[in-house]
C-alpha cells in the first residue's frame, strides 16, 4: 500500500490485470480501496483463456464483481492455432490484449498481481535455464514501457500474505487447478523448491527482492556504461567488431545484449545464456564469415567486420535465359551498344562465335570454376568471393552468366573469364550489369 501511495496520483487511470484468481481478487480489493482517496479511474482487463469448463464462469464473476465496484470491465476470449508452447502464446496474447486496453482508455498504469513467490519462482527457473543479467533479477515492482508503466505491487508480499490478507477482508475468488499440475516448469519450482526455501528462512522472498534490486542497480550503472561504448562500435544497425574487441568482456557481452534487445523487443526471454556464448564465438572466431540461426526464425549473420541481423533469405535457384536484358533480384544485365569504351568488371565483351548461345543467369552451384581473365588455369568460384571477400549471405544469389555448355563467363561486379574481350579486339556482344530502375525508384 506504501508503494501504491507513493506512486499514485490524483485521477489515474489504471489497467488492472484480473483473471479472478486469489492473488488478482487481493489486488482488486487493494487499488478499489483506494479509489475515492484518488478519485482513480479503474479498467478491469480480464483474460479467458479457453482451456478449462470453468474459464466461463469466472469471466462472469469477474464481470460480476466489477458491476458490484462500479468499475468497468472488459475481457477477451484467446484463440490458439497451436497447442505447442502454449505458456509463451497466452503471455504474448494477453499482454497484447493488456496494451490495446491501456491505449483505448488512455490509461497511464497496468498493474498485475505478481507477488514475491512469484518473483523467486522467475529468478531461479531463469538462473536454471541461463539467461541475460537482467533476466536473472525476475522483475521489478515498475516497469517503464514506450506505452504504459507496469506496476507489481505484490511483489513484497508472499502467497501466504495474500491468502491471509483474502481470509480477513472475506475476499472471493476463483481457484485455477492447473496451477497444481506438475505439467508446467513454473508449478514444478512452486511446489517442490519454495517450500523447501521457506523452511530455511520465513523471509527468504525478501532476500530475492534485494538480490532482484541489486541486480538491477548493477543492470543501470552497466546501461550508462554500455550507451557510451555504443557510440564507438555500434551504427546503422551493425556492430564493428574490431572495435567491439577493444571492449573490456563484461562491456562486450552488454553489447551483443542490446542488440538481442533491439531486435527482439518484448520476445526477448526467448534467448538465454547459451544463444549469447555463440554470438560471442562466432565474433571471436577467425573464420571472415557466419551466420546463426536464432529463436522466432531470425539470423545473426557475421561478415568479415560487421555483425548484424538480416532476414531468413531463400536461396535463388532460377536459371534465367540472357538475351537483351534479365534481371535478377535487385539488379539488371542488359545488351549496351558496342561503341561503349568503358571497361571494368561491370562489362562483358564477348565473341558470339566462341559461346554457345543462348547465355543464362543462374545462381552458384557447388563446384563452380571459371577460367579467370589473363590467368592461366580454373578457379573455384567459392575461392574468387572469398579473396574478393563477398559474404556468405550475398554468395547465395549472386548472379553467374554462363553459356548454353554451362561454361562459366562472367561473375558479374567480381571477375571476367577468359572470354571476354578487350575494346580492341573483335566482339558481337556486350552487356552491362548494374542496379535495376526499380531500386532506383526506391532509393530516390
Amino acid at each position: 500500500m506504501n508503494f501504491l501511495k507513493e506512486t499514485l496520483r490524483k485521477n489515474d487511470t489504471l489497467v488492472l490485470g484480473v483473471s479472478g484468481g486469489p492473488d488478482s481478487m487481493c489486488l482488486f480489493d487493494l487499488i478499489n480501496s483506494l479509489k475515492e482517496e484518488y478519485n482513480l479511474k479503474i479498467i478491469v482487463a480480464h483474460i479467458n483463456h479457453g482451456i478449462r469448463k470453468e474459464s466461463e464462469e469466472e469471466e462472469t464473476f469477474v464481470k460480476k464483481t466489477c458491476e458490484e465496484k462500479n468499475c468497468l470491465f472488459t475481457s477477451q476470449k484467446l484463440e490458439f492455432t497451436e497447442k505447442r508452447n502454449f505458456e509463451f502464446q497466452a503471455r504474448q496474447k494477453r499482454y497484447q490484449f493488456f496494451k490495446e486496453v491501456v491505449k483505448k482508455y488512455n490509461a497511464k498504469y497496468l498493474v498485475t498481481a505478481h507477488h514475491g513467490d512469484d518473483l523467486m519462482e522467475t529468478v531461479l527457473m531463469h538462473m536454471t535455464r541461463g539467461s541475460i543479467l537482467h533476466g536473472y533479477s525476475g522483475f521489478q515492482n515498475k516497469t517503464v514501457t514506450n506505452d504504459y508503466i507496469l506496476l507489481r505491487p505484490l511483489i513484497y508480499t508472499t502467497k501466504k500474505e495474500i491468502e491471509e490478507y483474502n481470509k480477513v477482508h472475506n475476499i472471493e475468488y476463483r481457484l485455477d487447478v492447473s496451477n497444481e499440475s506438475s505439467l508446467y516448469t513454473r508449478n514444478r519450482f512452486r511446489k517442490n523448491i519454495l517450500p523447501f526455501l521457506k523452511e530455511e528462512n520465513k523471509n527468504v522472498h525478501q532476500k530475492f527482492l534485494k538480490f532482484s534490486e541489486e541486480l538491477n542497480e548493477i543492470d543501470r550503472y552497466l546501461e550508462k556504461q554500455t550507451k557510451i561504448a555504443l557510440t564507438t562500435v555500434f551504427d546503422f544497425g551493425k556492430v564493428n567488431l574490431p572495435e567491439w574487441k577493444k571492449l573490456d568482456s563484461v562491456l562486450q557481452h552488454r553489447v551483443l545484449e542490446f542488440i538481442l534487445k533491439e531486435e527482439y523487443q518484448d520476445n526477448i526471454h526467448n534467448l538465454n545464456s547459451k544463444h549469447l556464448k555463440l554470438i560471442e564465438s562466432i565474433c571471436n572466431s577467425k573464420k571472415a564469415n557466419g551466420k546463426i540461426n536464432l529463436p522466432l526464425k531470425k539470423t545473426l549473420i557475421k561478415e568479415y567486420d560487421t555483425l548484424y541481423f538480416r532476414p531468413n533469405v531463400e536461396e535463388n535457384t532460377q536459371e534465367i535465359i540472357l538475351e537483351e536484358k534479365a534481371v535478377w533480384n535487385e539488379f539488371t544485365i542488359c545488351k549496351i551498344p558496342l561503341e561503349t569504351k568503358e571497361k571494368n568488371n561491370f562489362i562483358l565483351r564477348l565473341n558470339s562465335n566462341e559461346v554457345v548461345l543462348p547465355l543464362k543467369v543462374r545462381n552458384r552451384k557447388i563446384g563452380d570454376k571459371m577460367t579467370i581473365k589473363n590467368f592461366t588455369g580454373t578457379k573455384k568460384i567459392k575461392d574468387i568471393f572469398i579473396n574478393e571477400k563477398i559474404s556468405v549471405e550475398k554468395r547465395k544469389n549472386w548472379p553467374v552468366v554462363v553459356d548454353a555448355n554451362n561454361t562459366i563467363l562472367w561473375l558479374p561486379g567480381v571477375k571476367k573469364s577468359k572470354f571476354d574481350k578487350n575494346i580492341d579486339d573483335f566482339y558481337d556482344i556486350i552487356y552491362k550489369y548494374g542496379i535495376s530502375e526499380e531500386k532506383k525508384n526506391e532509393e530516390k
